[in-house]
């Protein structure tokens, strides 16, 4: 079975082509492609479909096996490698996602590392949508105590949950490159106020025009970039008037572009890169 192994702001992948090939059983084989020392290595397993409803088909899978709504580095991925074999020929098209329809435009096709621009769709606020804790109405500023913390969450889905913290709503938080993000990633994570657990930013705000983030990602751990919560951490801190409309992400892996548009939906620009392809020995 052949896949290609690509990357965008150093979250990676493997992309499995299923227009050329068959998964019978995609979440087991996520957790065996995707170990790092005894597979090929990756945040995630990714499918290329053909689809009914769009241009192209997105199906995610974490290393735990788990199914993902939506992804933001990978769809760009994924669209890189559709353009790239002709299953698109225009340079705007659609991907369907668990998440809903998604709307792709590629930037810049030239070279080995494409940009490409996603709609992530209009984030979702209300709690019991998310899901985040009890009742309706949007989860913003919400005081959550976590393993000794006292943290002020924000809660939005960008088509998959996600918990926005605020360094400077911490006290002794200190430095953003310091912060313990592998000890209470996991706590937010599994914490019972999110019943289907959740994707967790850790944000440093530099200027309205800029910020850092560090991800927790839900089934997968600490990675090097997430689009979806680089978008989620952009539509938090607009809401809270900390950030403009159009934002330089800078994350672990390089950096990703955020705009959000007055009554438009929220929209996603960064690299995406193949690294190499190969060859796994079974399904």
């Amino acid at each position: 079975m052949k896949f290609v192994k690509m990357q965008g702001a150093g979250n990676d992948y493997v992309v499995i082509d299923g227009y050329q090939e068959h998964v019978a059983r995609p979440g087991p084989l996520a957790g065996r492609i995707c170990d790092r020392r005894f597979g090929v290595g990756g945040d995630g397993l990714i499918l290329l479909l053909p689809s009914s409803r769009a241009d192209l088909r997105m199906r995610m899978f974490n290393p735990d096996g788990s199914e993902a709504e939506m992804c933001g580095n990978g769809i760009r991925c994924l669209g890189k490698l559709a353009y790239e074999r002709g299953y698109v020929q225009t340079k705007q098209f659609t991907v369907e996602t668990k998440a809903g329809v998604k709307d792709l435009r590629l930037i810049r096709s030239t070279g080995p590392r494409a940009q490409l621009e996603a709609g992530m769709g209009q984030p979702v606020l209300d709690r019991a949508a998310i899901p985040a804790g009890r009742g309706q109405g949007p989860c913003l500023g919400q005081r959550l105590r976590v393993g000794g913390w006292n943290l002020t969450v924000n809660c939005v889905s960008m088509g998959n949950p996600h918990c926005v913290i605020f360094l400077d709503c911490l006290s002794s938080a200190g430095r953003l490159a310091d912060f313990p993000v592998g000890e209470l990633g996991p706590q937010v994570e599994n914490h019972r106020f999110f019943p289907k657990r959740t994707n967790v930013e850790f944000v440093e705000v530099v200027s309205r025009r800029r910020i850092r983030i560090r991800t927790w990602e839900r089934g997968v751990g600490e990675t090097l970039a997430c689009g979806t919560g680089a978008s989620a951490a952009v539509v938090v801190g607009i809401l809270g008037k900390r950030l403009s409309r159009n934002v330089t992400v800078e994350v672990l892996g390089g950096r990703l572009r955020v705009r959000w548009p007055a009554g438009g939906q929220v929209y996603l620009a960064g690299p995406a890169e193949t690294v190499f392809e190969g060859q796994w020995p079974g399904r």
